[in-house]
């Protein structure tokens, strides 16, 4: 076959080409072939089994196209170089390079070994780095894609927009991963009333909508606690919706705090707001803070023990005498 296509090519485009290269090329066709045949037969077997698993599916993609590309640069190499000693050659060539030319490739590269060895976030994650937040959709070779949370919207929801991030930038910046270990975080939502106000009853109200809002996370916790080899030791000492009390410069502080699922945050802090907003509606004794300026008269709005006018700094006036009027 190799001699018929050489005299082909002879004849037809008149290039002289050597049986051994025909060879090598028919040789690279078909194991370049065969590769993807068992790409798509492995992936066949992977839709059966994970179909409705999309990060799965999207895992099984990316991990077969890589190892199968980086085995047929093995095999096809193999045909085209003429034993080690060449392949040695020809890196120690190459290497100096790109080391200098392809820094932040390589860089890159190192880190994209990184994220796929230790796997500090996956797919799926809700990360921050550097001045980004968002959800990982995509890890490459040279750059992870996030699919981006707050920035132009003041709430940790998409933009529609997606940053490509180098992977080096691993190496370089500290970054937030909302996902492992435990995937809940601590959520705190300050509602500020009046020192007039009746700050002992709204607190009552606050901690009953906090308690019947907050996500039931207690069988979150358990199930990941059962989980194997995990690898971070996070333990909750309560995990209980709370509401803490802190005076501040315009009134009292009443704080909720408890634990909820990071894409769950704005739909329940909304509804925790409208609930309040409900539940202080009918109590005239209870008042949101709000900045303001007002003149305040201590001893007729203070409390009741100073309740008495004030002393005055004039001096006391000379003492009036009555002479008593006489009958004429």
């Amino acid at each position: 076959m190799a001699e018929a296509l050489h005299e082909l090519l002879i004849d037809l485009l008149g290039l002289d080409v050597s049986v051994e290269t025909i060879n090598k090329l028919i040789g690279s066709v078909l194991l370049i072939l065969a590769l993807w045949l068992i790409r798509l037969f492995i992936m066949r077997l992977v839709h059966r089994r994970y179909a409705e698993d999309t990060r799965a599916l999207y895992n099984w993609r990316k991990g077969t196209q890589y190892t199968l590309a980086f085995l047929g640069v093995i095999l096809v190499g193999r045909l085209w170089l003429d034993g080690l000693h060449t392949l040695a050659t020809y890196l120690g060539l190459v290497s100096a390079g790109i080391a200098i030319a392809l820094q932040d490739v390589i860089v890159n590269l190192a880190g994209w070994f990184f994220i796929i060895w230790r796997q500090p976030f996956r797919v799926g994650d809700r990360i921050e780095i550097e001045d980004f937040a968002g959800d990982v959709i995509d890890i490459r070779l040279f750059e992870f894609a996030l699919l981006e949370i707050g920035n132009r919207i003041q709430a940790e929801q998409s933009t529609g927009r997606i940053i490509y991030v180098p992977n080096g930038k691993v190496f370089r910046h500290v970054f937030i991963n909302y996902s492992q270990g435990v995937p809940l975080i601590w959520h705190e939502i300050p509602v500020v009333v009046t020192f007039e106000s009746d700050w002992e009853k709204a607190k009552s109200l606050l901690t009953t909508i906090v308690t019947q809002r907050a996500p039931q996370i207690d069988e979150v916790i358990r199930r990941q606690a059962k989980q194997p080899g995990q690898q971070f030791v996070i333990s909750f000492g309560n995990t209980r919706p709370t509401v803490y009390t802190k005076v501040v410069g315009n009134g009292v502080m009443l704080t909720l705090r408890y634990l909820i699922d990071p894409r769950q945050v704005r739909n329940n802090e909304q509804q925790i707001w409208e609930d309040v907003l409900r539940a202080f509606a009918p109590h005239p004794d209870i008042d949101l803070a709000y900045e303001t300026v007002r003149e305040f008269s201590h001893w007729r709005e203070g409390k009741p023990a100073m309740s008495q006018p004030p002393l005055t700094d004039d001096p006391p006036s000379s003492p009036v005498h009555v002479i008593p009027k006489k009958d004429v």
